[in-house]
């Protein structure tokens, strides 16, 4: 990888929330940043001017927008060290009361709209021997929760792709890390600019639908995680000697997961032996 301060950071959505947090904490440790949004002009207000920033028109699942920008970004500096897939959006509500089309389109932007934009990425980086695909997950890539079954299943995807893909990359020098952040104080909860819901409606699932919409509603901006500090704890991770492949970020996250994992392990062993018993019984030596 080029040297600390000569890294080139390649990030989606940079014009609010983490993506905008990222890019910051990027250009203020003197890396050079491509901010790509489908709002550049946000991105300029939200980041400012800098001979070190680049920021690009780009709809992740835009086959042309993809290549271009990915051209733009090694006119301008000749190489991208990292790429910070964050671009994405949630989409909530209950299984039953979504249409096929929302659920494809909740598919096409976080799964394959990710996939689209490394796929333009990693033959840059395979030559380079070096570079490192960041993926903005979930806690709810880890364990899902009541009325986002179809937004976890897009984090979920993410998350096995990205494990898979980190073991696929790592003899040409390229790897990968999953941030898992909870709740941030961004406009993911909000209910006008960044959530979708559900289209249908299902008379049975009408007060838990009413619950689900009133819980984002008093979510938005009471958030308790801080995205400045999410940069920073990225940065930490990326700079240490041994980083993970997957990193929570946030309290609420780190206890959410603990007591799955602790929930799923006793399940585990509560059945080992049932799991255990499906093969043949074969004969020692045989």
């Amino acid at each position: 990888m080029a040297e600390k301060n000569g890294q080139v950071w390649f990030i989606t959505g940079a014009n609010k929330g983490l993506g905008a947090a990222i890019a910051k904490e990027a250009l203020d440790r003197g890396y050079r940043v491509i901010a790509t949004s489908r709002n550049p002009q946000k991105a300029v207000e939200v980041l400012g001017s800098s001979p070190n920033l680049l920021t690009l028109q780009l709809d992740i699942t835009d086959d042309g927008q993809v290549e271009s920008a990915v051209k733009a970004a090694l006119d301008r500096f000749g190489r991208i060290d990292v790429l910070v897939n964050n671009a994405g959006y949630a989409l909530l509500g209950f299984f039953e009361e979504m249409s096929e089309k929302l659920i494809r389109q909740q598919m096409e932007t976080n799964v394959f709209g990710t996939m689209k934009v490394t796929r333009a990425v990693l033959p840059i980086m395979r030559r380079q021997g070096s570079g490192v695909v960041i993926v903005i997950s979930s806690a709810s890539g880890v364990r899902s929760v009541g009325g986002a079954s179809i937004y976890s299943a897009s984090k979920f995807a993410l998350e096995g792709w990205t494990e898979g893909m980190s073991i696929d990359l790592k003899p040409f020098g390229v790897r990968c890390m999953l941030i898992e952040p909870g709740p941030f104080r961004t406009d993911f909860a909000n209910l006008e600019t960044s959530l979708a819901f559900s289209d249908l409606e299902i008379y049975d699932y009408k007060e838990q639908r009413e619950t689900l919409r009133n819980a984002f509603a008093s979510l938005h901006q009471t958030q308790p995680g801080d995205p400045a500090r999410l940069a920073g704890v990225l940065m930490t991770a990326m700079n240490a000697s041994d980083p993970p492949l997957r990193l929570l970020v946030g309290r609420a996250a780190v206890a959410a997961v603990d007591q799955y994992l602790n929930g799923r392990r006793a399940e585990y062993e509560a059945w080992r032996d049932i799991s255990a018993s499906a093969d043949f019984d074969e004969k020692p030596g045989k």
